[in-house]
Formats: structure tokens, sequence, C-alpha cells
């Protein structure tokens, strides 16, 4: 035996002589990341973050600083002077008092209509219904999703134009107007209301409404202490996707609308044929404001608490 050669005692147990045989070493800043979890977790989230904070916090800051700016009566240019003058135009015209109410009122009616309407729907999906059916339900939902805006628009003034479907079935065209925008938005905004409330109904354990059937309680109270409560943050979820996309829609409202105009028109027309980007800017403040309203209110009554 050589000298150079090693005794069966010099090698160690659970290590070896060849590189090639060991493991990985660990570098500098894989053991970092390893010990500081809230720098991975910062490094992680920093993209999302920083595009976030450019598309909505950004944005919505130069939203607010434009409405504070004027235009020239003369020169047609924009004056870059603060002042409250497009605001204090926006409460002392009644014509945006009356589309600003009128706005709300539409999208109050399209949230309950589609609520209604995506509650018995989601139940049958999430409790009634056998898996291959449920299956087909959900694709169904969301075949819709797929076509385009514009054709679904399009489609529904088909539809409730004179001599259209609507006046072939014997019931008669509502003709175009408040209740058609209604009609189309209630219709487009559908799935994304059934879809949170169906997601909510799945988390409800059949053992609890098998257990209030077998203690004898009857089908409201099962509905209404059990069932309900736990359907709270999919219909709020829902009804927040369906009253905040009905505010700030205008395409709608300009197809089977008729003469009608919601806030959406209104930011439209001066930010382009009128040519008045600050005023403009002042009214799209108008959604904004009310959705930051009602989300503080929903958030005090604990209801996004479970989202």
């Amino acid at each position: 035996m050589s000298a150079t050669s090693s005794s069966p005692s010099d090698i160690r147990p659970g290590r070896t002589t060849d590189p090639a045989l060991r493991g990985p070493v660990a570098r500098p800043g894989s053991r970092l990341l390893h010990r500081m979890v809230w720098l991975r977790l910062s490094l992680l989230l920093s993209a999302p973050l920083a595009w976030m904070l450019l598309v909505y916090v950004v944005a919505l800051a130069a939203l607010l600083i434009t409405s504070l700016w004027s235009v020239d009566s003369l020169t047609s240019e924009i004056d870059r002077t603060w002042t409250f003058d497009n605001f204090r135009t926006l409460l002392d015209n009644e014509v945006y008092r009356t589309v600003t109410f009128r706005t709300l009122g539409v999208a109050l009616a399209v949230t309950v209509i589609d609520v209604a309407i995506a509650l018995p729907i989601a139940f049958y999906m999430a409790k009634i219904a056998s898996p291959r059916v449920r299956r087909m339900l959900v694709v169904a939902v969301l075949t819709p999703l797929w076509a385009s805006y514009l054709v679904k628009v399009f489609s529904w003034r088909v539809v409730l134009s004179e001599g259209g479907l609507a006046d072939w079935t014997g019931l008669g065209s509502p003709g175009y107007g408040l209740t058609a925008v209604i009609i189309t938005q209630a219709y487009i905004w559908l799935p994304y209301v059934i879809l949170p409330i169906f997601a909510s109904l799945e988390r409800v354990p059949d053992s609890l409404l098998e257990a209030a059937g077998d203690l004898g309680a009857p089908s409201g109270m099962v509905m209404r202490s059990i069932v309900f409560p736990l359907l709270v943050p999919g219909i709020v979820a829902g009804a927040i996707f369906s009253f905040s996309l009905t505010m700030g829609d205008y395409i709608t409202v300009n197809i089977v609308g008729g003469a009608n105009q919601m806030l959406g028109n209104l930011v439209y027309i001066n930010a382009g044929a009128a040519n008045n980007l600050p005023l403009a800017a002042a009214i799209a403040m108008i959604p904004i404001v009310v959705m930051l309203v009602l989300l503080t209110a929903i958030r005090r009554t604990g209801a996004l608490d479970n989202l």
C-alpha cells in the first residue's frame, strides 16, 4: 500500500473525497434569501406592486391633478393653475346631477337583477347539479366571456330593435332607452356575479345543510341562518363587479340607450369633441369617489373580511 493511500479510519462517515459526488454548495445569495423571508417576499412582490403603483396610484393622481386644471375660453389651451371650478360646475349644473343619479340608478338596477338571477343558478350548480351537469353549466357561464363585448351589445340591439326577436315573442320590445341599457348590461355582467357566488356556495359544507335538516330546521331558516351568511362575501364581490363595471360603461348607452347619457358618455364627449380634458377628468372622479365610499361602507360591515 502506498503512503498516499488513506486507511478506512481516515474517511469520516457521511463525507466523500470525490468532488463529483459532493452536493451543490449554496451560494451566499441563496443562503441570505433562505434566512431572510421578508426579503424573499419583497423581491417576489416588487414587480406586481410596482406595476399596480404605476397603473393605479399614479394614474389616479394624474387624473386628480388634471381635474384641477381649466381650459382657457379664448385660446382653448389648458391652464395648469389649480382651481375647483370644474367641481363647482358639476355641483351647480343640473345636467351633471341628473346624469349622475341616472348612472347610479342604472348601476343599482343592473346589480339587483344580476344578483337575483345569479343566486338560484349558482345554488343549483353548487348543490343540486351532478358533477357532469355542473361542468356543463360552468362552461355555459364562461362561454359568453369569450365573445366580443361589441358583438354582445349589437346582438341585443338587434333583439330589442323594432321588429326584432323581442317583438316576435309577443312580449313587445322596450325600444332603445334605459330599459334596454339595463337589460343589456345585466346580461353582459351576469357571469361576473354568478362565479363569485358559485365559489362561495362550493365552500358551504354539505354536512351543515344535512345537520340542519336532521335537526328539523325549515328550509327558510337554513337559508337565512346558514347559507346566506356564508354567501355574503360572494354576493358582495359579484355586486362590486356589476356595479363598478356599469358605472364606467359608455358603449352600451351609445348603442342601445337612445338619447340617454351616463357619466361615461360625458367623459368621452368632453375628452374628445368638446376638447375639455380637465372637465372630463373631474367627471371621471365621480365613479371613483362613489366606489370608494361604497367600499368603505361595505368594509365597515365586515363583508370584505372573507373575500
